[in-house]
């Protein structure tokens, strides 16, 4: 191997990256969410849902320009890490880089720490929002990617999954996603993104679903079939009437992103993951 070619980076570039994401992101709404909900307003035919659009709108202006978090939930820290396979870390370990990062965002900005030691016998939280759910995949190149993502546990909490059999088809997929949106209701504070993942296995299809609640708000799969199921799927979500934050009309849904993977001859693993219309996320390339 040419060492020549091999780029050093210091896990402490990775720390204060994490941490100015950690600060800043949960209260800058990402454009493509706040074009959809001005067009959303625009379209919204119930005065209540008309109005709480007004006011999610306002609560965004008001986060942005002071610094604050849009919502008080500023969630499970999710980082989504894309290094060059021509990169050499160096100054430390990457994943307590990662988490260094988390805590000194957390803390210095004063954000809301949700994560607990113990899911389920010793609930104590951790005090800093560590540990961070990390995601590591090796790229062509010589950058590093660092995405950061704030997953609120209302939404988070109305996720889903299902195996179902390959016979179930597209109708089955389609059944299964609204079903999910209906049963959340006002939950995941809607209007919502839906995260759709279609294939792969038990567990990949949930990170599929994942990746796509956190893909822009605006784009679409570039495959013509699913885009044409995003938009279905949309449509008839919108007519559920669960309506902005609940309170009923037109809105519930600003996307339906898509991921898929293929999968088993004998598989149709779909998962549905949902974010509230902020849904704060980011990325630095180092």
């Amino acid at each position: 191997m040419d060492k020549s070619c091999v780029r050093t980076v210091d896990v402490s570039k990775i720390t204060e990256a994490v941490r100015q994401l950690a600060m800043n992101t949960t209260s800058n709404v990402p454009k493509g969410a706040i074009h959809g909900l001005e067009q959303a307003y625009l379209k919204e035919e119930s005065p209540v849902g008309k109005e709480v659009i007004r006011q999610i709108l306002e609560n965004h202006r008001i986060a942005r320009e002071e610094s604050v978090p849009a919502c008080q939930d500023t969630g499970v820290a999710m980082l989504f890490i894309e290094v060059g396979q021509d990169v050499r870390f160096v100054g430390g370990d990457l994943y307590e880089a990662i988490n260094e990062g988390v805590r000194q965002g957390y803390i210095e900005g004063y954000l809301r720490k949700s994560i607990v030691t113990d899911p389920l016998f010793e609930r104590v939280n951790t005090g800093d929002n560590t540990p961070a759910v990390i995601y590591v995949d090796i790229v062509p190149g010589a950058n590093v990617k660092v995405m950061f993502a704030a997953k609120g546990g209302g939404a988070e909490n109305m996720s889903g999954l299902i195996m179902l059999p390959p016979a179930a088809g597209v109708e089955g997929v389609k059944q299964f996603v609204i079903d999910q949106v209906r049963k959340a209701g006002p939950n995941p504070c809607p209007p919502i993104v839906v995260g759709v993942g279609i294939g792969g296995t038990f567990d990949r299809v949930a990170l599929l679903a994942k990746r796509a609640v956190l893909r822009d708000v605006g784009t679409t799969n570039p495959h013509p079939k699913y885009a044409r199921l995003e938009e279905e799927l949309l449509e008839e979500i919108n007519k559920l009437g669960i309506g902005p934050q609940g309170f009923g009309g037109r809105t519930t849904g600003l996307a339906v992103n898509i991921e898929f993977a293929p999968c088993h001859i004998a598989s149709l693993p779909v998962a549905c993951n949902l974010n509230c219309h902020a849904g704060p996320h980011d990325s630095i390339v180092l």
